[in-house]
């Protein structure tokens, strides 16, 4: 028999810190081209300037995508319980997402092919509706995590979901789809801010400022619900951290207030949320007084502590079920076998550098900012 030199808990507890990386990285890294594409029918008002911000993220836009295609691959591979209720539970969002994405490619690469004004204003707004869409369901797919989806599970563990799409625009859901807009207009106006100028990078320093103070209203709004107004998931009972992945094996309650647990029961993660509302007003100095990279970094700050303090308050719950608490799926009982997350985090480790350096190395050739000068320099630009 193979001995495995990590325990089947540590494994657990590692693949769900991973999810939460590649979450965040995606957040950082396609947040910028998800913000620029929702900002740009606003920021840039001519034909020029709009190919600016075309040529910003057309270069790295598709390296960036690696991000969302790991985090997707990770919930197949680690939690497939998860991927199944929610790839086909928000089968209808999923879809809307992925259709708004392929605008992007379709946009960037057909804009450029005719010069009539018409024909490209069509692809402008493809392009704001594949940053504008996807910005929004994606936090509105987190507000519904955090209220539960409405499956079960029979005796076979076949899951079962009764929900529609229309179910899932709840108030507390479009908070939290409008918390994620707001948090990614902030990244992409801090990249428009820090590599363009004159009056596209002026229109992106006001965008931004009022988008970073929108997100730190709305996530305390968001916060301030789960604590008084949202009924939070709380195991009382059977949850086994080394034992098989059944989660019909535990009981669970709704408690209002149950997600700020965690919190009270380790006070020194408050440091989470306090990175999204201390990353939040440094971008929002870095966009009021010209600090591009302040911005920039003030802005991925606040990306990383809102979506780490979603994994904080849930933990260890992954998709809780509103239909059945004790179907809910959690880091304990949703995860593949003990080997499976083994060799894949081998892999990860390997593969992991190479995304970072290649990232870094494609970031560094493409630095600098972009212009229209700099555009009538370049064959190659769209």
């Amino acid at each position: 028999m193979t001995t495995i030199p990590l325990d089947y808990e540590t494994l657990r507890l590692i693949w769900w810190a991973l999810l939460g990386v590649l979450l965040i990285g995606f957040g950082i890294m396609g947040g910028m081209d998800l913000g620029v594409g929702a900002l740009l029918p606003f920021v840039a008002r001519t034909d020029e300037e709009r190919r600016v911000l075309i040529n910003l993220s057309g270069p790295t836009w598709e390296g960036n995508q690696v991000w969302l295609v790991l985090g997707g691959g990770a919930i197949f591979a680690a939690w497939p319980m998860i991927y199944a209720v929610s790839f086909s539970g928000f089968y209808l969002a999923m879809i809307a997402i992925l259709l708004a994405l392929i605008l992007r490619p379709v946009g960037f690469k057909f804009r450029g092919k005719v010069a009539d004004p018409r024909w490209r204003a069509v692809w402008d707004w493809a392009l704001f509706v594949g940053g504008f869409v996807p910005s929004l369901i994606f936090g509105v797919a987190v507000g519904n995590a955090l209220l539960g989806a409405p499956f079960d599970f029979d005796g076979d563990l076949r899951g079962g979901y009764s929900g529609n799409f229309f179910q899932l625009l709840t108030p507390f859901a479009l908070l939290a789809g409008l918390t994620s807009l707001a948090m990614l207009l902030t990244q992409g106006a801090t990249v428009i801010a820090m590599r363009t100028a004159g009056p596209v990078a002026e229109r992106a320093r006001a965008y931004g400022s009022w988008a970073a103070a929108a997100t730190i209203v709305l996530y305390v709004l968001g916060g301030l619900a789960c604590l008084w107004l949202v009924g939070g998931y709380a195991v009382t009972g059977g949850a086994n951290p080394a034992g098989p992945s059944n989660p019909m094996g535990k009981t669970v309650e709704i408690v209002t207030g149950a997600w700020m647990h965690n919190y009270a029961a380790s006070p020194g993660l408050l440091f989470v949320p306090v990175l999204a509302i201390v990353g939040s007003v440094v971008a929002w100095l870095g966009l009021t007084y010209r600090m591009g990279a302040l911005g920039l970094i003030g802005s991925s700050v606040a990306i990383l502590g809102i979506i780490a303090s979603v994994g904080v308050s849930m933990f260890p719950f992954l998709l809780p079920s509103s239909l059945d608490p004790k179907a809910s799926l959690t880091v304990w009982d949703a995860s593949s076998s003990q080997m499976t997350l083994f060799i894949m985090l081998v892999v990860t480790l390997f593969f992991m550098p190479i995304i970072l350096i290649y990232t870094a190395w494609v970031y560094r050739v493409m630095r600098g900012p972009v212009t229209v000068k700099s555009l009538s320099r370049n064959p190659n630009a769209y």
